[in-house]
């Protein structure tokens, strides 16, 4: 059953979480799980694939597996995926991202960061940002996988 913002899976339109769709993303600049310094703002011209997870989450351990096969598969066509944990402890996180064997930036998230994206609350939650840095999508829960394929290789060819 569907409530009135959403719909599992489906885009947020309305309210709050909706009033980022189509404006540029909020900037950050993060240190991944290895130290290194992940500006957002530097992957203009790539379409980037902003997910927000935690180690708990079921739905979430199912999607990063398929968004490491998606870097592999359309990094080289302009794609990139960064993963934001919303885990309070970085050492689970690595312990799954190295399990997983994630090959995209994985950043440790917090309270600001995801008030700043129109609260994370329940996870977890995508955003499709454009070669320009403009939210185009954002999708809260577990979601159709095949369906957000086909948005992101939409998003890659415009």
């Amino acid at each position: 059953m569907c409530s009135l913002l959403f719909c599992a899976g489906n885009l947020i339109a309305q309210g709050q979480s909706g009033e980022l769709l189509h404006k540029t993303a909020p900037e950050f600049v993060r240190a991944d799980l290895s130290g290194r310094s992940i500006d957002l703002k530097a992957y203009r011209g790539k379409v980037v694939l902003l997910n927000f997870w935690a180690t708990w989450c079921a739905s979430c351990q199912v999607e990063l597996p398929r968004f490491a096969a998606w870097q592999r598969d359309y990094g080289a066509q302009g794609l990139q995926i960064i993963a934001v944990s919303m885990d309070d402890d970085a050492t689970p996180v690595r312990a799954l991202a190295r399990r997983l064997q994630l090959n995209f930036p994985v950043l440790m998230g917090d309270a600001k960061l995801g008030t700043q994206y129109g609260g994370v609350l329940g996870l977890p939650v995508t955003f499709l940002i454009d070669r320009n840095g403009v939210i185009v999508r954002k999708i809260k829960g577990a979601t159709n996988l095949t369906k957000m394929k086909s948005q992101v290789k939409e998003l890659l060819v415009n």
